[in-house]
């Protein structure tokens, strides 16, 4: 498990690098935002991010462990594994470690955002709904990525929510460093760790990779 985990991390350090890019070169664009259209950009990629984080947790659970469409797992421990490894990890990833590169930073409007809470209507339901769909067609690759850039985007609007100027050089590097942390610990513990806790005696190939298993 140990190896596995490791390797995992070394192969999503380059896409996890390029997401990171990515969330600087839109900061660069949108950072003189207005604080209300941030929060609804970070309302619209956060619950995107629950609904693939779901689906990929619970999928790789249900592969794993029952085998996909051979054997179907028992609904209620799928819901609470996929719950769990999304709603929870997500909030870590999204909202939890952004908010520690904000206190860091001294920003101006930082909060602390927790989607569950603060938009339980949306991001709940979200969540069973990526469940369900794992449960009836489980599914790791493409969701698995669309989750690490969905993740790595939500976490700079949770930041870019706290702005309240112009960033210099070292501002820039520490957020970098934040999203790049923000995204690869926590999503490879949310796709790949958290549900094989679970797994046990596994009924399907647990030597392969989140981004390679195929339904």
């Amino acid at each position: 498990m140990v190896g596995q985990i490791l390797k995992e991390l070394k192969n999503h350090a380059p896409f996890t690098f390029f997401g990171a890019i990515t969330g600087i070169v839109i900061m660069i664009f949108f950072q003189h935002i207005h604080h209300s259209t941030a929060s609804d950009i970070f309302y619209i990629l956060h619950p995107i991010h629950v609904v693939l984080s779901a689906l990929v947790t619970a999928s790789m659970y249900e592969l794993h462990r029952c085998g996909g469409f051979k054997r179907r797992c028992n609904i209620w421990i799928l819901l609470a594994i996929g719950y769990m490894g999304s709603v929870g990890i997500a909030t870590v990833s999204d909202s939890l470690i952004p908010y520690l590169g904000e206190l860091m930073l001294d920003m101006p409007n930082r909060g602390l955002h927790i989607g569950f809470i603060e938009k339980w209507w949306l991001v709940n339901p979200l969540a069973v709904l990526g469940i369900a769909i794992a449960y009836f067609r489980p599914s790791t690759q493409f969701p698995h990525a669309g989750h690490v850039l969905l993740s790595t985007w939500a976490s700079l609007f949770h930041i870019i929510m706290a702005l309240g100027g112009t960033l210099n050089l070292l501002s820039y590097i520490t957020v970098f460093v934040f999203l790049f942390i923000a995204v690869l610990i926590p999503c490879c513990i949310s796709d790949i760790i958290f549900p094989l806790l679970f797994v046990g005696n596994p009924k399907g190939d647990c030597g392969k990779s989140v981004t390679s298993l195929k339904e």
